[in-house]
């Protein structure tokens, strides 16, 4: 058997394991082809997947980053390595490699198919998320419009949106990306209390009080509208 069609079969083998997620035979495989040669960046790329899901992070990292190194234009390793980076709290370089993985598309946004726009939409998303626990609101502002541009059915991330509008003193704005999330799914009971909280500020309390009454009636049970309720009702006793 030459080395040519010893890789070949250890590259069968991994794959085939890869893709019934046997990770650890997969691993083993993998590991053997590298022993051999370091010219599949596919190699690297599974490699990777395979330690982020065991949490070895440093290895992981080191993985797409080779599999980068062999093929710069590896829009799935750029990804994952993205993902890795926001894992770990490094959001600067995470925001780096999805800047990477877009630009190898080398097309506009509605060139990326649904499964890639996702994943950057999230990734944008949990950027947000980092911004506005730590009060950076016009950033997390930025990066949850950058996430609903990408996946404007994502309607718990225009809920998300909508919030940190409100706190930054944007209630009209935000007020009409929760009417947007609403036309999307009207069943998205989140977005109906985050609107009834955005309609109270404006001083928009009927209409807020019928929103979370609304809620109560598809869920009972949902203690957030039942304290807003209570709020408004002993707001409107003080006035």
């Amino acid at each position: 058997m030459t080395m040519d069609e010893s890789l070949r079969q250890l590259l069968t083998l991994a794959k085939g394991t890869y893709d019934k997620h046997d990770y650890e035979t997969a691993r083993v495989y993998l590991e053997q082809v590298l022993e051999k040669s370091q010219a599949f960046a596919d190699v690297y790329f599974m490699l990777g997947v395979i330690y982020h899901d065991r949490g070895q992070f440093s290895k992981a990292e080191s993985s797409f980053e080779q599999a980068l190194e062999v093929n710069p234009a590896y829009t799935e390793a750029a990804l994952n390595l993205a993902v890795l980076y926001n894992d770990v709290g490094k959001y600067a370089e995470a925001k780096q490699a999805y800047v990477r993985a877009i630009e190898t598309r080398r097309g506009s946004v509605g060139s990326l198919d649904g499964h890639v726009a996702g994943k950057i939409a999230n990734m944008h998303a949990d950027l947000g998320d980092a911004y506005r626990t730590t009060g950076l609101l016009e950033e997390a502002i930025g990066e949850y419009r950058k996430a609903v541009h990408l996946g404007p059915t994502f309607v718990d991330i225009r809920t998300k949106l909508a919030a940190t509008l409100r706190d930054a003193g944007y209630a009209e704005a935000a007020t009409e990306e929760l009417q947007r999330a609403l036309a999307e799914r009207p069943s998205f009971l989140p977005a109906r209390v985050q609107l009834g909280l955005c309609l109270h500020k404006l001083g928009r309390t009927d209409e807020a009080v019928r929103e979370w009454n609304g809620v109560l009636a598809s869920d009972p049970g949902n203690t957030t509208a039942s304290m807003y309720l209570k709020i408004a009702a002993s707001s409107s006793r003080s006035s």
